[in-house]
């Protein structure tokens, strides 16, 4: 049941969850939070949906853990490895920051770190195995996460 629900849209939500309840237990509204976190999760959405285009135009998986089809490496995989994930902590940031919950900021790096562990490093391993010495070449220049 675990291994059926292990994704990051499930990890995302959970971690919004608990910053959602941060910022109603103890709130720290300033003038910018929320035009901030607007801003925030307005550019994660949009970084989020072309990505994932340009992943579908290429025909291969959004699916993490499973093998990709192709290697994609233009477009907005030019500034970040993974910019889905990084959306993901955009919008949780953003999240965070309209829910006035300022306090659960340092969160969004432990999410950073859990998707880097639970998810990243496979998918990095199946790009090397499958893509090699381009693959390699590409992480040497492309940040991980920007």
């Amino acid at each position: 049941m675990a291994k059926d629900i292990d994704f990051p849209p499930v990890w995302l939500a959970g971690f919004a969850v608990i910053g959602g309840l941060i910022g109603r237990v103890v709130p720290v509204a300033t003038p910018v939070n929320d035009p901030l976190g607007a801003v925030l999760v307005g550019v994660g959405i949009v970084l989020m949906l072309v990505a994932a285009g340009q992943m579908i135009i290429a025909r291969t998986t959004l699916i993490p853990r499973r093998d990709p089809d192709a290697f994609v490496h233009g477009g907005v995989f030019r500034f970040s490895r993974n910019p889905i994930y990084l959306a993901d902590a955009l919008v949780l940031a953003g999240l965070y920051l309209a829910w006035d919950a300022l306090i659960a900021l340092p969160l969004v790096a432990v999410f950073m770190a859990v998707i880097n562990r639970r998810f990243i490093l496979g998918e990095e391993a199946r790009l090397t195995e499958r893509f090699g010495e381009e693959y390699a070449e590409y992480a040497g220049r492309t940040r991980r996460w920007l």
